[in-house]
């Protein structure tokens, strides 16, 4: 009898169950059968798409979900792939397709694909040397690698998190605990007037970290942007001494590289000179922007980031790898002492220093490996092949800006800094009048291209006006791409505008 009949027999004790369903010596073949078979069917459904989406409904796709019922399984995993094709694969977003330019999310390197099934296969977890072994110090490698791109110096530390967002908080929970170390009084005491000065286009995550850190968001100094929507450092400075005057304390300073609409990258050096003035912890939230790490030729564009506290880089946006990788980089390893704690199960304050623990350095407890990947892409490809890669799409921007540029209907929002587009379809005559009920035109040219399949965009706000936005993350899209996608958000454009101008007349 073959193990796939095997497995779809009922299974009569839980030792059964497990003797047939975990992973052992003697399942090994059978788990690498079956990686194959997964690894096939997203192949497939890849290399089929002719969109990077299908266009789903909520209520369609739900409706096919909840008519699941997920008491009764179906008896083997080829069975349940490929009923997982149906129900995710057929209607996934694939962010390969090359007329994919909604979000900030990237296609892969295939060395991080193989990579990531031996991450899912060993299961190992970054608490502790005892968990982890061999991955803590490759996992420390890249943190050093990473550390030297941006010049922090020898000191330098830092560790994984799952994405942009842990990584600011936890940037922000470590200005936090230095700002208020030696102080006395409760915790809410010792935080009352600490302030934290953010562009106004910076990462909402900066606020939340904020509120999680009972600072509040009112805490967060929104500071105005000039017309590349960077960060204006006089209006910084000038907040900054206003907030000084009035007994308030500049706790951090973040400066970002890479905005999530405009890829603006604020003036660093200078923002670094003030928070060192202040005595102000200087984080530079890189999540979008620190692909320019691997840069040849773009390199410059970080100059000042070497004096940062603290800087987020986001591996699963510019370094091209799955999610989730991203990582917290410090400059004094000492500063994520603040962030240790110790349990007696798992790293005790007595055996210290024996072992490289990472959870020492870590919010999370359990914690995938997500390092091996980018190092199984590094040793693949090399950081400049990574670097060319992410000038790539700085080029393919660039091109997509003048092509906006040149065409008549189309209006861009601001200089293109690294590869986001911003812009706006204008009709030829007036716009079609809207009111509280009308979808913005940019709203609905935006589903127009959803619907249809052919393409996908993102869109935003810019004083008050609704924009599109092409956000560029794939080498292999060219501007043959961007223009179907510029053509068919013209033609939708229009058919929308003639259809409001026929309903307004009518």
């Amino acid at each position: 009898m073959t193990p796939q009949r095997q497995l779809a027999q009922p299974l009569s004790s839980p030792a059964d169950l497990a003797a047939g369903q975990l992973l052992t010596s003697e399942t090994a073949e059978r788990m690498a059968e079956e990686f194959a078979s997964a690894a096939r069917l997203a192949a497939r459904s890849i290399a089929a798409a002719t969109g990077p989406t299908t266009g789903p409904r909520p209520e369609a796709l739900r409706a096919r979900l909840d008519a699941v019922d997920l008491r009764t399984p179906l008896g083997s995993t080829a069975a349940a792939l490929e009923e997982a094709t149906e129900l995710y694969l057929r209607d996934a977003v694939y962010f390969h397709h090359p007329r994919y330019a909604a979000h900030l999310n990237c296609p892969v390197a295939l060395p991080a694909i193989a990579a990531e099934a031996l991450v899912t296969t060993v299961n190992t977890s970054m608490d502790t040397w005892d968990q982890s072994a061999g991955a803590t110090l490759i996992e420390q490698r890249l943190i050093d690698w990473a550390a030297g791109l941006a010049g922090l110096g020898p000191e330098a530390d830092g560790v994984f998190t799952s994405g942009g967002t842990a990584s600011n908080l936890q940037a922000m929970l470590l200005a936090r605990n230095s700002a208020v170390a030696g102080a006395t009084g409760s915790l809410p005491e010792r935080l009352a007037g600490l302030r934290i000065y953010a562009s106004a286009d910076s990462h909402f995550s900066i606020s939340t970290s904020a509120s999680l850190l009972g600072l509040g968001a009112e805490a967060v100094v929104a500071i105005e942007c000039d017309e590349l929507h960077r960060m204006d450092v006089s209006a910084l400075r000038h907040a900054l001494e206003k907030d000084r005057a009035a007994g308030l304390r500049a706790m951090a300073i973040v400066a970002t590289a890479g905005t999530t609409d405009f890829g603006s990258i604020d003036p660093l050096g200078a923002i670094g000179s003030l928070a060192a003035e202040h005595g102000a912890w200087f984080h530079v939230d890189a999540a979008y922007g620190c692909g320019l790490l691997a840069s040849a030729r773009h390199r410059g564009m970080l100059t000042g980031i070497e004096a940062a506290d603290s800087v987020t880089v986001d591996f699963h946006k510019s370094f091209f790898q799955p999610i989730g990788s991203s990582a917290i980089l410090v400059r004094n390893r000492a500063a994520l002492a603040l962030v240790s704690h110790h349990a007696e199960y798992l790293n005790p304050a007595a055996e210290a220093g024996r072992t490289p623990n990472q959870v020492d350095k870590s919010l999370a407890t359990t914690r995938r490996f997500d390092a091996l990947k980018l190092w199984v892409t590094l040793r693949a490809l090399g950081t400049e092949a990574i670097g060319q890669m992410f000038d790539s799409v700085m080029d393919l921007a660039a091109a997509a800006a003048s092509m906006v540029h040149a065409h008549p209907e189309l209006e861009l929002a601001a200089e293109v800094q690294l590869s986001t587009v911003v812009f706006r379809y204008v009709p030829p005559g007036p716009e079609p009048a809207t009111d509280t009920a009308t979808e913005p035109l940019a709203n609905a040219i935006r589903t127009a291209l959803y619907d249809s399949g052919a393409a996908m965009v993102a869109a935003t706000t810019i004083d008050g006006v609704r924009h599109l936005k092409l956000t560029l993350l794939n080498p292999n899209t060219t501007p043959g791409d961007i223009a179907g996608i510029l053509d068919a958000v013209v033609s939708h454009g229009r058919a929308i505008c003639q259809m409001r101008t026929g309903m307004a007349a009518a």
